[in-house]
């Protein structure tokens, strides 16, 4: 299914990023990176040459341990690093677009896939330690981060970074236990019609039966040996309106319709949320704006 179709997508773009290799300390990579033109570090305001006492410091930062001084071996390791903190930077940017762009925040909103949260989860985990080895190897003092311009948007960059895994660890741990707490306090319906907001109790969990809705009508999955827990391939959860989702899905509607039904979708014009969904919702947009941030502020970085 979708999934699938995102796990290929996925292979495609981290082989392609295994062959981009950017250059690794030249002079003009520096001064580039950082706004600085080449006066700063030398005498020559043309480059080369001897050096100024910011040259030397910079070159003697280069020859301490932990530079790429120490040859190939250490140059190969933080080429490593880039690459894993870049792969699951698309990885996790690319699980907030797919739930904004294919699975909606309203879908999400009912229970995020556990692949999703283990891999979002283990993103952040990565990111952190590959970017603080690759801030310590690029950022020779506290100084640098406040008057260069590689340095400020570095600053920026993580500044947006730490707000989007406070705000992911609070979802994850806080928001999504308050509404599954939420939604276990609601009574079950007998067999029926139903709105959205009650085929959400029906999600296979803890004993209670599991209901998708297709096309206005409800039906019974409880037995299918796909929908094991309530859940589809570890991805979608029952208890939700899959029509958007299945019509992409690789089998015919046959399967779906096979299923017993229920009774029928009620229309609602406006559903109410609790206050721990409307908290999920602002969250996820903001993280939205934060991943287009940062990708911001990567443009300015590489091409300003």
């Amino acid at each position: 299914m979708i999934n699938t179709r995102l796990t290929k997508l996925l292979i495609i773009i981290s082989m392609i990023s295994l062959f981009i290799v950017a250059p690794l300390c030249a002079t003009e990579e520096y001064s580039e990176s950082t706004g600085r033109d080449c006066a700063a570090c030398h005498i020559d305001p043309a480059g080369g040459g001897e050096l100024t006492e910011a040259g030397q410091g910079y070159e003697t930062f280069l020859m301490e341990p932990g530079s790429a001084a120490e040859g190939d071996g250490f140059s190969l390791f933080i080429l490593l690093v880039g690459y894993l903190h870049i792969l699951f930077g698309i990885f996790w940017f690319g699980t907030i677009l797919y739930i904004h762009l294919v699975l909606k925040p309203a879908y999400a909103s009912r229970g995020l896939p556990r692949s999703e949260v283990k891999l979002g989860l283990a993103s952040m985990v990565v990111m952190a330690v590959t970017g603080a080895i690759l801030t310590a190897y690029r950022v020779p003092s506290l100084e640098f981060l406040t008057t260069t311009r590689f340095g400020i948007l570095l600053s920026i960059k993580i500044g947006l970074f730490l707000l989007m895994v406070s705000t992911g660890l609070f979802a994850v741990f806080v928001i999504g236990p308050r509404m599954r707490r939420k939604k276990a306090e609601l009574s079950l319906k007998k067999e029926g019609d139903l709105s959205l907001a009650e085929l959400g109790q029906y999600d296979g969990q803890e004993g209670r039966p599991a209901y998708i809705a297709f096309r206005g009508t409800i039906y019974d999955i409880s037995e299918s040996r796909l929908w094991k827990n309530g859940n589809h391939m570890g991805r979608h959860p029952s208890g939700v309106d899959l029509t958007e989702v299945l019509s992409q899905a690789p089998h015919g509607d046959d399967k779906v319709m096979a299923m017993p039904r229920v009774g029928n979708l009620l229309e609602e014009k406006k559903p109410t949320l609790t206050p721990p969904q409307k908290v999920f919702y602002f969250m996820a947009y903001a993280n939205l704006v934060l991943v287009l941030l940062i990708v911001l502020v990567l443009a300015l970085w590489k091409w300003l």
